[in-house]
């Protein structure tokens, strides 16, 4: 039995879902999203509550039924609340701006780095060391959030690069005379 899967997702005030098939679509004050189900496990909709069980007890229908149950709860999730994800720089001379829906980052490298947000996920840099990442998706917004990311990962010997907001970043010592 999944313990994650036999719990119902309740759907808040505000926001609904219909299910055709194996898709379910939620739809909140934030936008609408849907996710296709697969046939291992049943997607049934009850007033305010969705419910997810799986059609037979083979591994993959077990497999199947927390997984389906976890991203409709981010759906759910997605649509009232949202996601966000927060990177902060770290090094002398780095920094980050927007202009319009563009993302110049100041890295140190021989050029400014300049990153086009997707459709769906919004930038902003509430200071020149700060990004937050924001949208609907979860799997979108942590993507956009690694791909930045990925421009200048924290090194291990000063910390400087971009890390996500209270990652540890483990230090080593540097050589000794």
């Amino acid at each position: 039995m999944s313990r994650i899967g036999k719990k119902p997702v309740e759907l808040p005030t505000g926001v609904s879902a219909s299910v055709s098939g194996q898709t379910i679509e939620v739809k909140g004050p934030k936008g609408t999203r849907s996710f296709s189900a697969t046939d291992d496990v049943t997607l049934a909709v009850d007033g305010n509550v969705v419910s997810i069980t799986p059609r037979g007890s083979s591994k993959r229908a077990r497999q199947q039924w927390g997984m389906s149950r976890t991203m409709v709860s981010n759906l759910v999730t997605g649509v009232t609340v949202g996601f966000k994800k927060e990177l902060e720089i770290q090094g002398v001379g780095y920094r980050a701006s927007l202009q319009g829906n563009t993302l110049k980052l100041n890295l140190g490298l021989s050029h400014d780095v300049e990153y086009i947000a997707p459709e769906g996920v919004t930038l902003s840099v509430p200071k020149q060391t700060e990004i937050v990442v924001e949208g609907i998706d979860e799997q979108e917004v942590g993507q956009v959030a690694a791909n930045i990311r990925k421009w200048r990962k924290p090194e291990p010997y000063k910390g400087k690069g971009i890390r996500y907001k209270g990652e540890f970043v483990f230090r080593k010592e540097g050589k000794k005379k």
